[in-house]
């Protein structure tokens, strides 16, 4: 005799009748882990894509885009709006340092610019509407 107990729920290999949990589902998140393997496989980016690099991946772009979002449902919300349009999201991103940095060189459609008058251009405070002022 082997010593080995029957295999239980511990043992090794798929569990017979049991529901498949997808990578998204096991690694929390909601951005697709099988969608992004494929991507990478038929991408041609590498000849081989290890298993942990999607999940990677997956991650980062769910972390990317919550962040964007969040900042531009302020930016809505600081608008009065309810929905988020293009121009929240330009807000969002140029008004955000880091943000800023990484998509520098990206022009997002129907978004804008960012409100901005030189110094030079606004008109001088004279002595006269001091004093009135005081």
């Amino acid at each position: 005799m082997s010593g080995k107990a029957g295999k239980g729920a511990a043992g090794r290999g798929k569990s017979k009748g049991g529901k498949s949990v997808s990578r998204s589902k096991k690694a929390g998140l909601q951005f697709p882990v099988g969608r992004v393997h494929r991507y990478l496989k038929n991408g041609k980016y590498a000849t081989r894509v290890g298993a942990g690099a999607p999940v990677y991946l997956a991650a980062v772009l769910e972390y990317l885009s919550a962040e964007v979002l969040e900042l531009a449902g302020n930016a809505a919300r600081d608008n009065k709006k309810s929905r988020i349009i293009p121009r929240h999201i330009q807000l969002a991103v140029r008004n955000d340092e880091e943000l800023n940095k990484l998509l520098g060189g990206v022009t997002i459609a129907a978004g804008g610019v960012l409100p901005n008058i030189h110094s030079v251009l606004l008109p001088k405070k004279s002595k006269s509407s001091e004093k009135k002022a005081e």
